[in-house]
């Protein structure tokens, strides 16, 4: 599910960082800058965050690829 509208980042996206050693949420932040503009999502973003830490992303992309899109610039 999309959790920051508008960077268009996902729980994936974030359980992804999270598992590939993400430190910190504020780390997460500038990685993918999410709940960085409106602050709508920070809870929602924090609890994903901390939830894929604990877990380690050990449920994510069992034997798949994964690519992850850059950012455009808009």
């Amino acid at each position: 599910m999309i959790v920051c509208v508008c960077h268009r980042v996902s729980d994936r996206d974030i359980a992804i960082a999270a598992s590939s050693g993400c430190a910190s949420f504020e780390a997460l932040q500038d990685e993918l800058r999410v709940a960085t503009a409106c602050g709508a999502c920070h809870d929602c973003a924090c609890e994903v965050f901390e939830e894929s830490r604990v877990a380690g992303g050990s449920s994510l992309g069992r034997g798949k690829t994964i690519a992850i899109q850059p950012l455009l610039a808009a």
